[in-house]
């Protein structure tokens, strides 16, 4: 919505109201991921411990032997995002209704949109690593091994969408790297085309197989212990069989982090710069967002 759209809004007898256009307006991601507060050029909202193993003791008062576990720092770096609407006051004095309140709300809607694209993007993203960043871990190296953490296209059917058997997949994949499904929240992101697919599957849909239903009011909440969070805002790539595919993410609780730097800033102020003196609706925002760890986060292919 731009101040060149403001004449829409002239008073007539049946438009008395300003109403919002479909479109995402509340950050659904934000609450499945880690986050934090920074300031700087960049951040490390984690300094990582790895696994490291006991060794017998099969000598009396042997030396004792160091065992050193391995270290390891994530980075996140900040990207600022702003949002800016004029609104004429020529236009101001022929309005029914004054709309500065509702043009902030709508960059408000974008902010929060603004926020899940940070956190798509990080799913798959290299991630950097290392006492300064210095080193870059790329995701999904190895496409369909068992060690891998890409979900095969095909899996549950020749370049299919997202199905139980994929769905069980990302599953085991995340129980063989040691994530403790039992206690760890786990979730899938996905899109309207992947729900339409999963309303197909009679696992799904049936409470022959659920212990309580999957269903609120038509939407598939949760299946197999993940909770779904539903967006329009996945990206694409090129998958396994060299198709274009939907890259949805199947991750566990701190898989992913989201640092800020600048919370949601608004201002409405009079440019007076400008002519006409227009008032301007201003939405400012600072953050970004990275994958904490590879093993915490499975990528499923979807056609």
């Amino acid at each position: 919505m731009s101040g060149v759209n403001v004449p829409a809004h002239y008073y007539t007898q049946f438009s008395t109201n300003i109403d919002f256009l479909v479109q995402q307006k509340d950050s659904r991601l934000g609450p499945s991921v880690r986050s934090g507060t920074h300031t700087g050029e960049k951040a490390s909202p984690v300094d990582q411990i790895g696994s490291s193993e006991m060794t017998d003791i099969v000598d009396r008062f042997a030396p004792i032997q160091r065992t050193d576990g391995p270290l390891s720092r994530r980075w996140v770096f900040p990207i600022s995002s702003d949002h800016a609407q004029l609104l004429d006051t020529f236009d101001a004095l022929k309005l029914l209704t004054d709309p500065k309140s509702s043009y902030v709300q709508s960059a408000v809607f974008a902010a929060n949109r603004r926020k899940d694209r940070h956190i798509i993007t990080g799913y798959f993203a290299d991630a950097l690593t290392g006492v300064s960043a210095g080193t870059t871990e790329t995701f999904g190296t190895t496409l369909t091994s068992s060690a891998g953490q890409n979900v095969s296209v095909s899996l549950g059917g020749t370049a299919s969408n997202l199905n139980v058997a994929k769905l069980r997949e990302a599953k085991r994949r995340l129980m063989a790297t040691n994530v403790d499904v039992t206690k760890d929240k786990l979730y899938c992101t996905a899109s309207s085309k992947e729900h339409d697919s999963l309303l197909a599957e009679i696992q799904v849909i049936s409470m022959d197989f659920n212990d309580k239903p999957v269903l609120v009011e038509g939407i598939v909440t949760r299946f197999l212990g993940f909770q779904f969070n539903w967006t329009e805002l996945i990206g694409t790539g090129t998958d396994d069989i060299a198709g274009t595919s939907n890259m949805v993410a199947a991750y566990a609780e701190g898989g992913m982090y989201y640092g800020s730097w600048q919370s949601q800033t608004t201002d409405i102020s009079q440019r007076k710069d400008l002519k006409g003196l227009p008032w301007q609706a201003y939405v400012m925002m600072t953050g970004g967002a990275t994958r904490l760890e590879k093993e915490r986060v499975i990528r499923i292919w979807c056609r």
